[in-house]
């Protein structure tokens, strides 16, 4: 069994959803500005862990236990929407006050251990990623797969995520658009924190519906 044209089949599709924008970008963006390209890439390594979790979750069929289980479905979209919200807050109510962007301590070992997990958590925070993971999988890998596939399905996984958001860290902690930031700072971080929200509340609001 040929098994390349499924295994590019998935990545791609993976690939075309970590593009699209959403808070898991937001959250990428504002760290590699406000505070270094090292923090924005830890961020990157952070979601290419959270879809590498939900890929495996996907691989193993959470799909349909979250299919079956409703009440265990909206528990988890409602608990993403209140840590998306949590961070919308956050962002809105700092939205005034000043940074300063570090120079000599970029990158310090307790930053970049906080910009990978909130990372990987705002990854986590949406349980539709469960579902779009285990879709594309049922859509595209065979059903007698080779074993293999899966060692080289969740690396590869890793590679798409984490590669996709480097970009982005590295494209927004240039120095341009890092002095942008600085200039425009608190209407950068209310916008940030307005779609954050806003992703939030659909989240809650959209919990009692597949």
């Amino acid at each position: 069994m040929d098994i390349t044209i499924p295994l590019l089949s998935i990545l791609a599709s993976i690939a075309v959803g970590a593009a699209s924008p959403g808070p898991s970008f937001v959250f990428v963006t504002r760290t590699a500005i406000a505070l270094s390209r090292r923090d924005g890439l830890a961020a990157a390594l952070g979601m290419g862990v959270g879809g590498v979790f939900y890929g495996g979750l996907g691989l193993f069929g959470l799909q349909a236990i979250l299919a079956q289980v409703g009440w265990l479905y909206l528990v988890l979209k409602v608990l993403g929407g209140l840590y998306l919200l949590w961070l919308a807050v956050g962002l809105w109510r700092t939205a005034s006050e000043p940074i300063m962007v570090p120079k000599t301590m970029e990158g310090r070992p307790r930053s970049l251990r906080r910009s990978f997990t909130l990372a990987a958590v705002t990854q986590l925070s949406n349980p539709k990623a469960a579902i779009v993971y285990g879709s594309i999988f049922a859509a595209f890998l065979p059903a007698q797969a080779p074993a293999w596939t899966f060692a080289v399905l969740l690396p590869a996984i890793f590679a798409v995520e984490a590669g996709w958001y480097t970009i982005v860290a590295v494209v927004f902690s240039a120095d341009r658009p890092r002095a942008l930031y600085l200039r425009w700072k608190s209407w950068f971080d209310r916008a940030a924190g307005a779609v954050m929200g806003t992703l939030g509340l659909r989240l809650i609001l959209g919990a009692g519906r597949a």
